[in-house]
């Protein structure tokens, strides 16, 4: 069954939501109008006196990739999404302007002059990456605000202890300023490698501090140069290179060398946010409470849930017995609206086309979802998806798995306005 639909009155003021087939039947005799697709709501057409709906907690499972949001009443679970972040896709554009900029400056082309020395960071900034992560989830906290009576918001406040740091409350930039930052390097090593030699494996014997590239022939005191290894096999290693210890071993030498370099970039990501998302959440005015990310998997476990990102989300906090009434979550992706790059340029960095300076094209603009019922021609179907426009009036629209190219504005209608996210069910 799918989710419960959202209802506001004609004053807009959030009501309980309702079963599908009841919404289905208010939509038949025209008390109720679809107001929003996604996530889909209704709007009675008259005003609700005293309504006092039963107050709705929203629940939130952030993570670094996905964040778990769950809409709870009482004991039963009646709406659930899962919101995909885009932080590496920003990351990504931010690596490729500073190469492109660098570029020009190298080929003492027209470029902008860097400004990171008259720049200065506030207290509590986060990299953009991150912050888009707290700001997606914001946002959905307070659309889904305008649409249900949330009344509390529980937030699982992680505390990812993987380092065993000294201070396991350090966040935002300080978690960022070098290799663990004057923490325990051995401490860190034994949670890393998981408290057994890195060549043979074995277990509860004295580890030694080796270093992967040796010392002797340059190699560096990082922690990604850093491992474990009991006497005998750092004596047998001594100072030769990895690769000639484990010639006879490929599997183990991939396998040291990939988690050598294997980034706690999950755990960075959300200990970095999780207090910013949590006093952005108080600004609601609402109570917000925390629970652990050990009380989330207690909890899950004893009522026999399957692992996902909505149900962990259900999960949070004190939870005593929970009905599941819906079992599709609202799959949501953040797409970003677009850019304001006024000149689209090759993997080079010339030139290559122009944008219009006009958003719209025949009612409808990119990134809008859209119905083609198309009834002639080679492409005879009814397709739902993203919409790209062209000026020419015909457009391309991106489907699940597929794109399609070629089709005429006269055949699309409207499902939803951009709004910077992907939806699917």
């Amino acid at each position: 069954m799918s989710n419960y639909v959202l209802a506001i009155d004609a004053s807009k003021q959030p009501l309980s939501p309702c079963h599908p087939s009841v919404a289905r039947k208010l939509l038949n005799q025209g008390r109720a109008l679809v107001y929003r697709k996604y996530p889909f709501t209704i709007i009675i057409t008259k005003t609700v006196e005293n309504p006092n709906p039963e107050p709705i907690q929203i629940k939130l499972d952030p993570g670094s990739k996905t964040t778990g949001i769950a809409l709870v009443q009482g004991n039963k679970l009646l709406w659930g999404a899962e919101l995909t972040h885009r932080g590496q896709g920003i990351k990504a554009s931010l690596e490729s302007r500073r190469s492109l900029r660098r570029s020009r400056k190298n080929r003492h082309t027209r470029y902008r002059q860097a400004r990171f020395l008259n720049r200065t960071r506030h207290k509590g900034w986060l990299a953009p990456s991150l912050q888009h992560r707290v700001e997606t989830t914001w946002t959905w906290v307070k659309k889904l605000m305008k649409f249900a009576p949330i009344k509390g918001i529980d937030q699982e406040l992680v505390r990812f202890d993987l380092q065993q740091l000294e201070n396991p409350e350090i966040s935002g930039v300080e978690y960022q300023q070098g290799e663990l930052a004057g923490y325990e390097v051995r401490e860190y090593l034994l949670n890393k490698w998981e408290r057994k030699c890195a060549y043979c494996g074995i277990e509860n014997v004295c580890l030694q501090v080796e270093h992967i590239h040796p010392k002797a022939k340059g190699g560096s005191n990082r922690v990604s140069n850093l491992c474990l290894a009991c006497e005998k096999c750092n004596i047998k290693k001594g100072t030769k290179n990895i690769e000639q210890f484990l010639a006879k071993k490929p599997d183990v030498l991939k396998r040291i060398l990939s988690q050598a370099k294997r980034p706690l970039q999950d755990a960075t990501a959300v200990n970095s946010t999780r207090w910013t998302l949590f006093n952005r959440l108080k600004e609601t005015g609402l109570p917000v409470s925390t629970g652990s990310g050990g009380l989330t998997k207690f909890n899950r476990t004893r009522l026999n849930l399957p692992k996902t990102h909505w149900l962990d989300a259900a999960c949070v906090g004190q939870v005593e017995s929970l009905e599941v009434l819906t079992r599709k979550p609202l799959l949501i992706k953040a797409t970003g609206h677009g850019t304001r790059q006024m000149c689209r340029t090759d993997k080079f960095g010339f030139p290559s086309r122009y944008v219009p300076r006009l958003k719209f094209v025949k009612g409808f603009q990119t990134g809008d979802i859209v119905r083609a019922i198309v009834t002639s021609g080679k492409k005879i179907g009814t397709y739902i998806g993203r919409v790209a426009v062209r000026t020419t009036g015909s457009f391309n629209i991106s489907l699940k798995e597929t794109l399609v190219q070629g089709i005429s504005h006269k055949y699309c209608s409207l499902i939803h306005r951009k709004d910077g996210y992907l939806y699917a069910t």
